[in-house]
């Protein structure tokens, strides 16, 4: 039975997307196998959101190679949809993909694998082509943890923000059409799945290529439909968050009281320069709306440090509206120029010492806010539901509806369980509780 590896770089979408092709890999007898053991083919599913990612994919095709020359190695997703030609040139590469046809890899890999039988080194596939009107790549996970699960529902950016190759990546904006999702919705909680996050490139485009059915259509219809899960959004931004979307969403029962809201900046001045559509008060104005709605809601965002033209003083407006938001979490990151963005070519690019220094500003806060909003989920002393995922010694560790990690002490193995926790204490980032037995 021939072998195959794969390798994960980036967001939810490519892990998502990435575990398809391993399905798709075990249709055909394919085994698969650890990154790390030695196989007959390796695929590594890129990412290019920064240019550590870049350098992050091209050394992983190294690694690939160094386990196995005689291997076929199959590069895909947003790095090699965008740097076809740095990507062939590794040594080892047999396969160059783009982020449209992913589900066409086993295929290939076997047609690969037959003329290297046959003793002859293959040449060079380049499978990649434009995006402009691409349509959604039919994919499916059918095999998922009892734990969490990710389904893609949708593809694609048209926000075109100064800053970001993900566009170019990634192509329009094309949905999952709904019965498609109910139907891998329905079949992963038949199988044991407790929470699925529904995740994109944009998904609060959800729908933009259809006719009328957007995503809170989405949400009402699993709400419905499905039972025993509970659903939890993918990163959003908080123009969708309007009074209409809030009120509808507000009585879904399914879904989780957590939001991921992607902020990158607090400064209007920043966020006009970055293209975004919002500004920091229409922000706080989204949050306030869904506080008031759904009761103890959280919320965790991105924050970008070092975007050019950002001084002193649009710095301390970001910390200024971080501290207002209260996030319970943050993912802090200096900008990165990507060429073919017009911000590599603005002018007053920030020094990458001054992006660490804010950058470490920003996480001090970030720790500060997270603790400010454990203390209020102990001191509410209302239980929360938890899904245990892993064991370590004899605590069992999970997340919270809220998205906060719980750990608890007990003998029972409550992985794959949902079940409500006292918080008792926090340390380290981390909520200790007491299981509630009723």
């Amino acid at each position: 039975m021939k072998t195959v590896a794969l390798y994960t770089l980036g967001c939810k979408v490519s892990q998502y997307e990435t575990e398809a092709i391993a399905e798709g890999f075990e249709a055909r007898s394919f085994r698969v196998v650890s990154f790390a053991e030695k196989a007959d083919v390796y695929v590594i599913n890129t990412c290019t959101v920064t240019a550590e990612s870049d350098r992050k994919s091209r050394q992983i095709i190294r690694r690939a190679y160094k386990a196995n020359p005689d291997a076929v190695i199959m590069v895909t997703g947003c790095y090699s949809q965008v740097s076809p030609n740095e990507v062939s040139r590794l040594p080892g590469v047999l396969y160059v993909g783009g982020t449209d046809r992913k589900m066409k890899l086993p295929e290939a890999a076997e047609k690969l694998l037959a003329e290297m039988e046959h003793g002859i080194r293959p040449s060079l596939v380049c499978d990649r082509a434009s995006l402009i009107d691409t349509v959604f790549e039919g994919m499916t996970v059918k095999h998922a943890p009892r734990t969490r699960a990710y389904v893609k529902i949708e593809d694609g950016c048209e926000c075109r923000c100064a800053y970001c190759a993900i566009p170019g990546a990634r192509g329009n904006v094309r949905s999952k059409m709904p019965e498609d999702v109910l139907r891998e919705v329905c079949a992963l909680v038949a199988g044991g799945t407790k929470e699925i996050v529904l995740t994109g490139i944009e998904i609060a485009s959800y729908g933009a290529d259809f006719d009328g059915f957007r995503l809170i259509d989405l949400l009402e219809l699993l709400d419905k439909e499905c039972t025993g899960v509970r659903f939890r959004l993918g990163s959003i931004t908080p123009e969708i968050m309007r009074e209409d979307f809030v009120f509808r969403l507000a009585r879904l029962k399914s879904v989780v009281p957590h939001f991921h809201i992607s902020m990158q900046s607090g400064s209007d001045a920043v966020l006009r320069a970055m293209k975004r559509r919002y500004t920091a008060d229409m922000a706080l104005a989204a949050l306030a709306r869904l506080r008031a709605a759904i009761e103890g809601v959280r919320f965790t965002t991105d924050m970008m440090t070092g975007f050019p033209g950002e001084g002193e003083k649009e710095f301390s407006e970001t910390l200024a509206f971080t501290e207002k938001a209260g996030f319970l979490d943050m993912h802090v990151f200096a900008y990165s120029k990507r060429k073919n963005t017009p911000a590599a070519d603005y002018p007053d690019q920030v020094e990458e010492s001054v992006k660490k220094e804010r950058s470490a500003k920003l996480i001090a806060l970030a720790e500060r806010l997270r603790d400010q909003n454990l203390d209020d989920m102990i001191a509410k002393s209302v239980p929360l539901s938890v899904l245990f995922e892993t064991r370590d010694g004899d605590e069992m560790h999970g997340h919270s509806a809220e998205f906060a990690e719980v750990r608890v002490k007990t003998d029972e193995d409550l992985h794959g369980a949902l079940r409500r926790v006292l918080p008792k204490r926090k340390e380290n980032g981390i909520l200790y509780g007491e299981l509630i037995n009723a």
